[in-house]
């Protein structure tokens, strides 16, 4: 081997050579990886209702978590009053639940929501036709009733002395039947921008349980003082777990609900996900806990224009199937429980096993210790209304069995992953979520360098409004060492001074 002439590097030392070859980079730090999320797992859910929820994902180009959530989100409004899981010994679950979509504006959200609640709607109307003679008699009654208390009073306050006594009791005792005649409400399932103290109205109204459906996230606003200033979320939480509310209101009647069961089936704008462990008490009181999240990707820029419209068969078998369930179950006064063959307890019961494991210090949930805690319960519910939906003639009068508690643990790990996912989002830096959109448009676009004004002209407006609203995520990127701003040069004259020019890391300009 021969020796290299060192003469031939006489003169030269690294400053120089950074001079002739450009400033040597370093290895980049990475930014902090994003979690992959799972898809919503449709064939969790059973045949009817699955092949809805694709058929309406395919029509509309939207993420099959959506319709999947919303599905969920129905079937607990036709049921969740009326039905419990017994899991074990004393341990039941109501099976109402609350979901929250995240989605950027434009996907439809809508849409989807009227072609996934529209059998409610029917349901709701007919109940509403059904109840009319009812409900008419019994106010007629109850004015005769007050009409008659009302002139034996009088006729008693007018008496002879002698007999005012006996008059009185008379008066007394019809006040008290007029007073015991209740009118019943008109049924209602599905409530939309509701404030708390309208919520517990209804629950009152409707034996103790109504429905939160909306492609929006105004409920939060509520929730976190919209009109009260501050945070008002006890008959949320109440109405989550099925613990008694008592509310008593200056010039009210006092309201009580015994077992109320509020459902809740949101779609909203990503950032209200991460505005809302904001809320005074959301986080601490158990609030962000109760909901089961999802955040899909986004299909719009690369949707099929020309999808598969819903096969007519497929609409009609869903609303006969949803809008049977919902009717069956209106009449119940007391809930049905719901019980678990000795196969699925022995599902549950490995499922639980694997949530102790994971939730306790170092533990994969340990950040989501709150949410955790309440994963087993809540697959206890998803199992009660997959069995219901199974089943939506009789559901009711068999156990769950363990192929559909699998299916819920499907779906308890799938509300797992983007729960982690949102919490992260919740309680993260901004930039990051920045930084990664940026660095992926220059991997895409594989620019060696860029100025500032042109990298802004490439990213969508959606993502950075500003060309200020670059500067965290370039900050960001320079710090781990993807981009590096050129020296600024000395300005000379008048005028817009030159956009910042920056180099990018070599990684970055290399093809896959």
């Amino acid at each position: 081997m021969s020796v290299p002439d060192t003469d031939l590097w006489a003169g030269f030392d690294a400053e120089a050579a950074e001079e002739l070859t450009g400033p040597v980079w370093d290895e980049p730090v990475p930014l902090k990886a994003r979690r992959d999320l799972p898809a919503f797992p449709v064939e969790a859910l059973p045949d009817w209702l699955s092949h809805m929820v694709a058929a309406v994902a395919e029509e509309t180009q939207t993420p099959a978590d959506l319709a999947g959530c919303i599905a969920l989100a129905v079937i607990a409004t036709a049921a969740g009053g009326r039905a419990t899981v017994c899991v074990r010994g004393r341990w039941r679950e109501p099976v109402n639940i609350y979901t929250a979509v995240a989605l950027d504006p434009g996907n439809r959200k809508s849409a989807v929501f009227a072609l996934m609640t529209e059998p409610l709607m029917a349901v709701e109307k007919s109940l509403v036709e059904l109840s009319g003679p009812a409900r008419a008699e019994a106010e007629t009654t109850a004015k005769l009733a007050k009409a008659a208390a009302d002139k034996a009073a009088a006729k008693a306050a007018n008496a002879e002395p002698d007999k005012r006594a006996e008059l009185t009791a008379e008066a007394v005792a019809l006040a008290q039947q007029a007073e015991e005649i209740k009118v019943p409400g008109k049924p209602q399932l599905v409530a939309d921008d509701v404030t708390p103290e309208n919520l517990a109205t209804l629950l009152t109204e409707q034996d103790g349980r109504i429905s939160v459906l909306s492609p929006e996230g105004g409920i939060f606003d509520i929730i976190a003082g919209r009109y009260s200033g501050a945070p008002n979320m006890e008959i949320f939480l109440k109405g989550h777990a099925g613990d008694m509310v008592r509310v008593n209101r200056q010039g009210r009647d006092a309201q009580h609900i015994e077992r109320p069961a509020v459902t809740m089936g949101l779609a909203v704008q990503p950032e209200v996900l991460e505005s809302i462990g904001t809320i005074k008490g959301a986080d601490g009181r158990g609030l962000l806990a109760r909901f089961l999240y999802a955040q899909p990707e986004s299909l719009v820029g690369h949707r099929n224009l020309t999808p598969d419209l819903i096969p007519d068969d497929v609409a009609q078998t869903y609303a006969l199937r949803l809008g049977g369930l919902a009717m069956a179950m209106a009449d119940w006064t007391d809930p049905a429980v719901l019980t678990l063959t000795p196969e699925a307890d022995a599902v549950m019961l490995a499922y639980q096993k694997v949530t102790e494991a994971r939730i306790g210090k170092g533990g994969s949930l340990a950040s989501i210790v709150k949410w955790a805690s309440k994963r087993d319960g809540a697959v206890a519910r998803i199992a009660g209304l997959l069995h219901l939906a199974t089943h939506p003639d009789d559901g009711w009068a068999r156990p769950i069995e363990a192929g559909t508690l699998a299916a819920a643990t499907d779906l308890g790990n799938y509300f797992t992953a983007h729960a982690q996912y949102v919490f992260d989002a919740m309680g993260a830096d901004p930039a990051q979520e920045a930084a990664h959109t940026v660095l992926t448009h220059l991997r895409e676009t594989r620019l060696s360098g860029f100025t500032k004004r042109e990298l802004f002209r490439g990213l969508s407006r959606a993502d950075f409004p500003a060309m200020a609203d670059l500067d965290p995520a370039l900050a960001l990127l320079e710090e781990h060492g993807w981009v590096r701003q050129q020296p600024q040069a000395s300005r000379t004259g008048r005028g817009r001074p030159p956009s910042p020019r920056y180099d990018t890391h070599p990684t970055l300009t290399r093809a896959a």
